[in-house]
C-alpha cells in the first residue's frame, strides 16, 4: 500500500504539482533505506538532493563596485548627442542633393518642351520653305 501511495507522489513530483508535506515524504522515503525495488532507480535522484541541500559555499565572494550611473549617462548624452548631430548632417546632404535632382528634371522636362516646340516651328518652316521651292520652279518653267 505504501509504495502504491509513494509511487502517485513520484508522479506527482514529476509533474511538478507536489506539495511541500508529499516531498518531506518522498525524502525521508528514498533517504532511510528501505525501498521497493521498483523504486530504488529513484533513490539515487532523491539522496543527491539530500547531500546537495547541504553543501555550502565558503569562499568568500569579492564584489565590484559599480561605476556611477551619473558618469554613465553623460557619456550616454554625449553619444547621442554627436549620433543626432551626424543623422542631421548626413540627412541634409541627402535632402540637398534630392532637391537638387528634382530641380534638374524639371529643368531637363522644360528644356525637352522648348526643344520640342522648335523643332515643330522648324518642320513648319521647312515645309513652307518646300513650298516656295515648288512655287519658285513652276513660276520658271513658265517663264522659261
Amino acid at each position: 500500500m505504501e509504495s502504491v501511495n509513494i509511487e502517485k507522489i513520484v508522479e506527482k513530483y514529476f509533474e511538478g504539482t507536489t506539495t511541500l508535506q508529499e516531498e518531506v515524504i518522498l525524502k525521508t522515503y528514498f533517504t532511510l533505506g528501505n525501498v521497493a525495488p521498483h523504486l530504488q532507480e529513484y533513490q539515487l535522484l532523491f539522496s543527491y538532493f539530500a547531500t546537495a541541500q547541504e553543501e555550502s559555499y565558503t569562499k568568500s565572494i569579492q564584489l565590484i563596485p559599480k561605476q556611477s550611473q551619473r558618469k554613465n549617462r553623460y557619456w550616454m548624452s554625449i553619444v547621442a548627442s554627436i549620433a543626432l548631430l551626424t543623422c542631421m548632417f548626413v540627412g541634409k546632404q541627402q535632402y540637398d542633393e534630392y532637391q537638387q535632382q528634382q530641380e534638374v528634371e524639371r529643368l531637363f522636362a522644360e528644356l525637352s518642351k522648348g526643344l520640342r516646340l522648335l523643332s515643330t516651328n522648324l518642320q513648319k518652316g521647312e515645309q513652307a520653305v518646300a513650298t516656295l521651292y515648288t512655287y519658285e520652279k513652276a513660276v520658271q518653267k513658265i517663264t522659261e
